[in-house]
């Protein structure tokens, strides 16, 4: 039987142990361990954790109620499926949100965070130049989160956070589809130069084609998988995500499991 997680779970961390195994699951999903439409069987994770079902169960619970599973009767669980809305909405947010923090951080960011968003930008190409895919994460994220940071907007920060989970998923979908690489360390070069140079109309246009590319080049990636050449679909159609179920949209327009 084929291993599900590829996650370091601690059973003496004095986390909670539900809250514990739910952390562990979720980071798998977001990260693309668990793609959408695989088969969360109870046991099979619960072996792998080294605990008992109940603190599974009730975090496949926790983890349907924010989308990111789908429980079906006399089925069980399978990690959620992403319709194009889904993708729209969340790329529609980001260009908002980090045009916004853009915007605000060139009128606000001082000489030292712009000294750390080069170092980030070395530390990216460093990253893609060895193929180590978790540092490119790393570089990635922690470059995005210091413009929001710089912001100095506690509620935009504050609203990132809770759309942390659904941003990151779609950034690291779209961050490694082909060529992505290259034109993101473009991007966020010139970005960074605009930052510097105090133009914050310059800094959200860049900010929102960064997110646009993005997009762009993940539908590409979704087309060439599923041969669909409509971009932009928005009726809750999933996406085919070369799982091991089948989609189909519910009474609710959300994207179910068959």
């Amino acid at each position: 039987m084929r291993k599900l997680l590829n996650v370091n779970f601690d059973l003496d961390s004095f986390v909670p142990l539900r809250e514990g195994v739910y952390q562990a699951l979720r980071v798998a999903i977001v990260e693309g361990d668990l793609s959408p439409g695989q088969h969360l069987a109870e046991q099979q994770l619960a072996e792998e954790l080294g605990v008992s079902r109940t603190p599974v169960r009730e975090a496949l619970r926790r983890l349907a109620l924010e989308g990111f599973v789908v429980m079906v009767p006399r089925r069980g669980a399978y990690v959620g499926g992403l319709s194009l809305k889904d993708m729209n909405d969340v790329f529609e947010l980001r260009m908002a949100l980090e045009g916004l923090a853009a915007y605000l951080a060139a009128q606000r960011i001082t000489p030292q965070e712009i000294a750390t968003l080069k170092g980030l930008l070395d530390q990216l190409e460093a990253a893609i130049a060895s193929g180590i895919r978790e540092d490119v994460i790393d570089a990635d994220t922690r470059f995005h989160a210091l413009i929001y940071s710089a912001s100095r907007n506690r509620r935009l920060i504050n609203i990132v956070g809770n759309l942390s989970d659904q941003i990151q998923g779609f950034r690291l979908q779209s961050l490694f589809a082909p060529g992505r690489l290259k034109d993101t360390v473009r991007e966020h070069k010139q970005l960074v130069m605009a930052l510097e140079r105090r133009d914050s109309a310059e800094a959200r246009k860049l900010a929102v084609r960064h997110i646009r590319e993005a997009e762009v080049s993940l539908l590409k990636g979704r087309e060439k998988t599923t041969g669909s050449g409509e971009r932009g679909n928005t009726s809750g159609e999933s996406i085919d995500s070369g799982g091991s179920a089948e989609y189909q949209e519910t009474d609710g327009g959300e994207s179910g499991i068959i």
